[in-house]
């Protein structure tokens, strides 16, 4: 029997307040101690559970599957979860286990279909790992170990893993709920909490680093240092680095902006990108950290292909 706990979802469960300032329509704000939050999808006319196409489609918003969940080994990632389909499930990085919540809606839940509980069936995965949320728009959403999990539209066939590392932050999921893969290829261990630090003292989620070639420079609460693409624009705010680019350079997530020490906070704001995921912005530039940086206050992405360049205060390329 499927667990019958259920959670509510709560408003987009990224912990980050936007500064006033819009680039272009991609601006969105949040009152001084709110969360920001997206609307959810509106329900298709004629669609399916998956929200999208009418029942006997194809492809991964196109079908109403039911039954149970499946396990597959898959040659690169180990044991991931697919649906009754064959198609692979996925978690996302922004979203929480405990207490279970999901924080893609609107155009992310779009790219990244929410399975829908309804008659889906623990099947393969352990049925003590396999619950439901309640999302904002009402629907039952399947849980694996807490974790909401989707389908992505990418995936056109049962097998595929195209969603595997998306803007670092989507992950085929395994039967206990974990990423598939281990630690994603190219991605750095995640620096111990102050690194580097006098005394241990954690980083600010964002703060300035000085560094003696480049002067003062933006860097994550992991230490990493931050970068801007000389092919995106802020005006209308865009972000070039897409498909095998965003193997290297991914894209840095958002911040809570009471953390924050030497920037300006009305400089940060979100992006949404194309597959919805949220990345954060310095000015209206997109901000990446680069998987070439191995250790808190490395810059090996600086000057690359004469386009990546390290980010000061104030937004502009560090030199």
């Amino acid at each position: 029997m499927m667990n019958t706990r259920k959670f509510t979802v709560a408003a987009v469960g990224v912990a980050v307040l936007f500064g006033a300032v819009a680039c272009g329509t991609q601006g969105t704000g949040a009152p001084a101690g709110g969360a920001a939050t997206v609307a959810p999808p509106a329900a298709a006319a004629g669609g399916d559970a998956y929200g999208g196409g009418t029942a006997g489609g194809s492809g991964a918003g196109g079908v109403a599957v039911s039954g149970p969940l499946a396990v597959r080994e898959d040659a690169k990632l180990g044991s991931v979860v697919v649906d009754a389909e064959g198609f692979t499930l996925y978690r996302f990085d922004n979203d929480t286990a405990s207490p279970s919540t999901s924080a893609c809606a609107g155009d992310c839940a779009k790219a990244w279909p929410p399975v829908p509980a309804g008659s889906t069936k623990p099947g393969a995965v352990d049925a003590s790992r396999v619950g439901s949320l309640k999302r904002a728009d009402g629907v039952e959403q399947v849980t694996i170990a807490g974790w909401p999990v989707y389908r992505f539209v990418k995936d056109t066939a049962p097998g595929q893993t195209n969603g595997q590392g998306v803007g670092g932050t989507w992950f085929a999921v395994t039967p206990d709920g974990k990423k598939a893969g281990g630690q994603q290829p190219g991605t750095a261990a995640p620096a111990a909490p102050g690194a580097g630090e006098p005394g241990g003292t954690a980083l600010p989620a964002l703060s300035l680093a000085e560094n003696d070639r480049l002067g003062r420079i933006i860097r994550d609460g992991k230490g990493r240092t931050l970068y801007r693409f000389t092919k995106d624009t802020a005006w209308p705010m865009k972000s070039n680095c897409v498909g095998a680019c965003l193997e290297k350079w991914r894209p840095a997530k958002l911040v809570d902006v009471s953390k924050v020490e030497g920037i300006d906070p009305k400089k940060l704001i979100t992006y949404t990108r194309p597959d919805g995921t949220k990345q954060l912005t310095i000015d209206c530039w997109p901000l990446y950290w680069f998987t070439g940086d191995k250790t808190p206050g490395d810059t090996n992405g600086q000057g690359v292909g004469g386009t990546w360049f390290a980010v000061t205060a104030a937004g502009k390329l560090a030199k």
